[in-house]
């Protein structure tokens, strides 16, 4: 995109009256560029701010739900957000948003965020990318555009990674209608507090004066880091999510012989290892053939008695394998299993594959993912469509609204560690995306 040139119409006159109106409080092309380019600095600087809370002294950020450091975080959170101008409040469980007030209440709002808990010792960018830049671009549309036609939100959701509590998603699954107190509230933290428990500890909580998690939304964007290198290898500055995978996870139980290592003939023996030996080499062996965008993991293994001497008699392990495409997931799944079960047999061993996860792949809205595409080439920067191997708030509000998600490249991949980085630059144009489709669903005329 040439310099000083802008998606939004800021030094246009081709307003209908309502329009002219509305915008009343636009600035010139050339001032707004400006503006962009010093929220774009802000990003970073709220990113370091937001990661003091929670800070680790080996460098990483823990900031776990409903804990000190994560009601420090969304009530500093709340402050910025009013002083900023946006209406900000909390709900019954710890979401916050911060509201651009539109002109057409008769429109249903669009929202933008991410969650800002951690994993123990995490990054400061995994969640706090998409809070923070949903943020900023509330504040820079309002200074640039004046009040949207459309209402704008910027969410900062009070949970997603699960690592306090066995409940992920429960910010956006409550919204969503796919978490409640009822079912939820009851699981324990290892120190064996409850979630309701600690809600109510925090201020929230169904007896709490704050409203229950509820929004009436037209869609919902969110800006992530990518989590992989994918980005990274390609020389791409964007990513737009095509689908969050579908995902299934079976623990592989083997039941052998357990027997002396030295006096039991090789041909003789029932041996749970050398069965789950076979098993984990065809399990990369079938991914590798299946290829891209397919994944599967041998992420845990347990063999009993576990002593050098004695042959394995029973042998636990996990499979983890995604896909964006649920048919081929399912045929893939079957298939391993199905293999496994013959290779259990040709060793001698019994076999099980129990079920600890089946969850179905979320496609992102296409409307919306070509709309990112179109701001993508607009904007001048390379993209590609992709699916996301991670779980992620937008896969739960998929279930009340459309919803779309963007990448921005992570520095080796790495990430739920300290360190976790994504350059400047990238951070920037991952701003400028959404703040650009969040201008077109609130000032311009996307709609779905």
């Amino acid at each position: 995109m040439p310099a000083g040139e802008s998606l939004f119409p800021a030094d246009q006159a081709a307003f209908t009256s309502g329009e002219r109106l509305m915008h009343d409080m636009v600035r010139p092309a050339e001032e707004a560029a400006q503006l962009l380019e010093q929220y774009c600095d802000r990003l970073p600087e709220m990113l370091n701010w937001l990661s003091q809370f929670g800070k680790d002294p080996e460098g990483g950020v823990t900031r776990l739900l409903y804990s000190v450091s994560w009601l420090e975080a969304q009530e500093a959170l709340r402050q910025w957000m009013e002083q900023e101008g946006l209406e900000a409040d909390f709900d019954q469980t710890g979401n916050l948003a911060g509201r651009l007030r539109g002109t057409d209440p008769s429109l249903p709002a669009v929202a933008a965020g991410s969650h800002i808990d951690t994993v123990v010792n995490g990054g400061r960018y995994d969640g706090a990318l998409g809070v923070a830049a949903a943020a900023l671009a509330l504040s820079y549309l309002s200074k640039v555009y004046g009040p949207p036609k459309r209402t704008l939100i910027a969410l900062s959701l009070c949970e997603e990674e699960g690592s306090r509590f066995p409940v992920t998603y429960w910010g956006s699954g409550s919204i969503a209608g796919l978490r409640s107190w009822e079912a939820d509230g009851h699981h324990a933290d290892m120190d064996g507090i409850a979630l309701l428990d600690a809600a109510k500890r925090c201020g929230f909580g169904p007896d709490s004066s704050y409203n229950a998690p509820f929004l009436e939304l037209q869609a919902y964007i969110e800006l992530h880091i990518e989590q992989g290198f994918v980005l990274e290898k390609t020389g791409l500055q964007a990513g737009i999510v095509s689908a969050i995978v579908g995902q299934y996870r079976y623990e592989i139980q083997l039941q052998g012989e357990a027997n002396h290592a030295g006096t039991t003939p090789m041909q003789w023996r029932k041996d749970a290892m050398a069965a789950a030996g076979r098993m984990i080499a065809l399990t990369r062996e079938a991914a590798l053939r299946e290829g891209d965008p397919l994944v599967a993991t041998v992420g845990s293994l347990h063999a009993s008695p576990g002593l050098s001497n004695v042959v394995a008699g029973s042998v636990v392990f996990t499979v983890d394998i995604r896909h964006p495409d649920d048919a081929v997931l399912q045929r893939f799944a079957d298939e391993l299993l199905q293999r496994f079960a013959h290779m259990a047999d040709t060793e001698g061993v019994r076999f099980a594959a129990v079920e600890r996860l089946r969850a179905a792949a979320v496609p992102m809205h296409d409307r919306i993912m070509r709309e990112l595409e179109r701001i993508c080439r607009k904007r001048g920067l390379a993209s590609r469509v992709m699916p996301s191997g991670a779980g992620h708030d937008a896969q739960m509000l998929s279930a009340i609204c459309p919803t779309g998600m963007i990448f921005v490249p992570s520095r080796h991949g790495i990430s739920h560690n300290p360190g976790e980085y994504t350059e400047p630059e990238a951070l920037k144009n991952g701003f400028k995306i959404l703040a650009d489709v969040l201008y077109q669903f609130g000032y311009g005329s996307v709609d779905l």
